[in-house]
């Protein structure tokens, strides 16, 4: 059973600026990794957040934010449509929850 590419931790100097951090043009080998991890992170054991400290060399906070960031590019949806709408589609259910209160 193939279960994709493994996922090696990346290194990301802080500070990066986001249009550094996403190239306009295509995804880096880093997008491409977190794409991966956000359809299998079920499958690491403990927490996502340590997973992601591990794998990602960041704090959960950076992850999201450039989760967010990668989800609205047009490459990342034509990359994994299926992953990016359905994070769309959970960012959004969230974002009303919040409006609710």
């Amino acid at each position: 059973m193939d279960d994709g590419p493994t996922l090696e931790p990346v290194t990301v100097t802080d500070g990066l600026e986001d249009e550094h951090a996403f190239p306009a043009d295509l995804l880096s080998e880093r997008d491409r990794q977190i794409l991966a991890f956000e359809r299998q992170w079920w499958k690491y054991a403990g927490a996502k957040e340590q997973a992601i400290r591990e794998l990602f060399d960041m704090s959960a906070t950076r992850y999201y934010q450039l989760l967010n960031i990668l989800i609205d590019r047009p490459e990342a949806l034509e990359h994994d449509p299926m992953l990016v709408k359905r994070l769309r589609r959970m960012r959004s259910q969230r974002q009303r929850q919040r409006a609710a209160r």
